[in-house]
């Protein structure tokens, strides 16, 4: 800062000012990366959380089937969408009042957004995960939705 009794007004140096600017661009270059790593682990989680609620939603279907006496046991279905690799459709959701539903309230399908789903064929869904689709496929005859193990997304999503 100058000298007030001199009759300048206060004011910063440009010494000060770039030192001030080289410690923001520091920051700057140190916190981006993180939270763009922790964007992208957010995601992960939720879809994480997301494949769990189903396997536990077709467990739950399964178990009220089997106290019912409802054949056959495991659902054949996960929802009754039939348009398939569109946006909007509600997946895992029959909106038939929670009588059969995978999920209570449905995921909306949304192509090529990151942590999205959408359904590919009549019991195959997709899910982007870091600009790439993780395939799941849902098995009515033992009830197992489940992805390619071979691919590290799918091991991060199901283990």
């Amino acid at each position: 800062m100058t000298n007030k009794k001199a009759g300048l007004t206060p004011a910063f140096t440009m010494m000060e000012l770039i030192f001030v600017i080289v410690v923001i661009g520091i920051l700057s270059a140190i916190a981006i990366p993180r939270l763009a790593a922790s964007r992208d682990d957010a995601v992960l989680v939720k879809v994480k959380s997301q494949v769990s609620a189903i396997r536990s939603g077709i467990a739950m279907q399964k178990n009220k089937n089997l106290l019912e006496g409802t054949t056959p046991f495991i659902p054949a279905n996960l929802d009754s969408v039939t348009s398939y690799n569109a946006n909007d459709q509600r997946l895992f959701n029959y909106a038939d009042g929670n009588t059969s539903n995978i999920l209570e309230y449905p995921i909306y399908s949304k192509k090529n957004h990151d942590g999205s789903w959408v359904k590919t064929a009549a019991n195959a869904y997709s899910v982007q995960i870091s600009n790439s689709a993780v395939a799941f496929d849902y098995n009515a005859t033992s009830g197992i939705f489940d992805c390619d193990h071979s691919t590290q997304n799918c091991k991060d999503l199901t283990q």
